[in-house]
This record gives C-alpha cells, structure tokens and sequence, in this order.
C-alpha cells in the first residue's frame, strides 16, 4: 500500500527523493525550488519546511492537486476517510506559541560599567575563558550572586523580536551541577536576535563554542531535531552551514551533515581536533578552521561514515 500511495502522490506532487522515513516533493503551496515539502506515509503527515503548510491526511493534498481518479484510487487504499468537505483546504497549521521568559530576579548584568566586588569571581573566570569585555557587551553576559543561580554566570537568548526565551546559567564555581537549565523548552534558535541569516552559519555544541565562533547558534548538545525550530529555520533561511562538533560526538555531527545534506544545504565540517571543545580555541585559531574547513557532500559523507565503522 505505501508504494502504491507514493505512486499517486508523484503523479499529483511529481518527482521526490527519499530522506528516512520521508518523501521530498516540491511544495504546491508555496511553489518553493527545491523540494522541501516532507511528506510522512507511514504517519500519514506532510510539512513544507519553507512556508510551514501542514497536514494530519495526506489525502488533504491529494484532494486539493489531484484529479477524480486518483482521489478516488487514494481512498480506496484507506478504510475509512473522515474528512469533511468543510475542512480548511490547506489544514490549519498547528499554533506555536512564542516562548518568553524572564531572567532570574538576582540577575546583575556585567557590562554594566560600576560593578561590585562581587563581580570579580565571574569576571575572572570569564577572562580564564578569553572572554573579554566585547563578548560581555555582545552576548549581555551576567550573574547571580544569590538565589537558584547563585555563583553561575548566565547568558540570556533573545528571539528576533529582541524578547528572552532561553537562558543557560553555568557556575563558576565547584557546584556539583555544572549548567542548570531554566524551566523552559531548549527549543528555540539561541540568540536569533545576533544571527544573519544572509551569511554562512556555524552550529556549535555549547554557548562557550559560539561565543568564539561568529554568527554561530549553539545546539544546546550533540544533536539536530528535524522537528525542531533551529531545523526549520536552517531550512528557511541558510544556504551554507558549517558544523563544529567536539571530537567525541562525530557519529552525531555526520548525522547532522546527512539530514541536511538531504535537504539541500551546502555543508562544511570544520576541523576541532586537538582541543576538548571549540571554546578552547582562540577566535583566530577557529577563523583558520574555518577557512580551511572541507565541504560534504553524498560521497564524502558515505566515506567518513565507513571509516567510523
């Protein structure tokens, strides 16, 4: 039955190509270039990673681009189909509310120019860090000194609406937990408010990995959700991505590189060997990565994945 719905939808949608479990056409909706249009059988979903139109019944496309026949000939592979006529054409896409959060109460920010005595601890370990005043200014870097944050060193996350929707509060400290998160989704594009979108972008692992790296949106971890906001504006708006992932996690970044290498992003692995994370690397010594960084594509990626076995 999957083959013969995938028949249909290619005389509806025309050619795809195959991404996991999903099909790639090209969107009816918004008539985007490339084929960004993820269509789910096994689900019975579909989603256009351009202009979002999405559905719960696949048949919803098929209605609405197909002819007589294959409406019917996709309804027949179905037991029931409970969709009413009345329904909204293109499906409802499904609401996503703008997360927004507050910074913790005590929070003091370090780029202020009159600082206490207290700002010495953080200050110094930020400087340990080689961060310096022009990172605190750009990434509006500060601290608690008391509270559920005390003795952590907290980098706030704005939308590009210039709102906080994240922030990651890592002690200086010897706390016995290193990073505590706010009781928020890690959903979000970290800092989209500084990202443009018009250049090259870079995803690192960690806030201290992007604070080295220009326009870089840190993962929060190892891993790339395709279900995730920062995938879907990838997807949106970039044209080039380069990945620095530590060492330890290069069966992850090559499981990144391949989603989007599928998705027809242009892909540069940057070279981290030699250092525990990219926030070790001095901004110079990350820039020289870069620059000499090899481009992936099907091929290159098939031969790293070889060697990793």
């Amino acid at each position: 039955m999957h083959f013969d719905k995938l028949r249909i939808l290619e005389e509806v949608l025309g050619n795809n190509y195959r991404s996991s479990d999903e099909h790639l056409f090209f969107c009816p909706f918004c008539k985007h270039h490339k084929r960004k249009m993820s269509v789910n059988i096994s689900k019975n979903t579909y989603k256009c990673w351009i202009c979002d139109s999405r559905g719960k019944s696949i048949y919803t496309l098929v209605r609405r681009f197909g002819n007589h026949f294959q409406r019917q000939k996709w309804q027949s592979f179905e037991e029931s189909v409970n969709i009413s006529e009345f329904d909204n054409i293109f499906e409802e896409k499904e609401e996503e509310t703008i997360q927004r959060i507050s910074l913790p109460k005590e929070f003091i920010s370090l780029a202020n120019k009159n600082l206490s005595l207290t700002a010495s601890a953080p200050l110094n370990y930020l400087r340990k860090r080689g961060i310096n005043s022009a990172d605190i200014l750009k990434w509006k870097i500060g601290y608690c000194e008391d509270g559920e944050y005390r003795n952590r060193i907290i980098i706030p996350s704005f939308n590009r609406d210039g709102n906080c929707n994240y922030f990651v509060a890592r002690t200086w400290a010897k706390d016995w937990l290193t990073y505590k998160n706010p009781p928020a989704s890690k959903n979000v594009v970290f800092n989209e408010l500084m990202i443009n979108w018009d250049e090259p972008i870079v995803l690192v692992e960690g806030i201290f990995d992007a604070i080295v790296a220009d326009n870089s949106i840190p993962l929060l971890g190892s891993t790339l959700n395709t279900h995730s906001r920062l995938f879907r504006a990838i997807l949106t708006h970039s044209k080039r991505v380069y990945v620095a992932l530590d060492q330890d996690a290069e069966k992850k970044a090559l499981s990144i590189i391949s989603e989007l290498i599928s998705h027809g992003i242009e892909i540069y692995k940057i070279d981290t060997s030699g250092y525990e994370d990219v926030g070790e690397m001095t901004k110079e010594e990350f820039t020289e990565r870069k620059e000499s960084a090899i481009a992936f594509d099907s091929n290159a990626l098939l031969i790293q994945k070889i060697l990793q076995i």
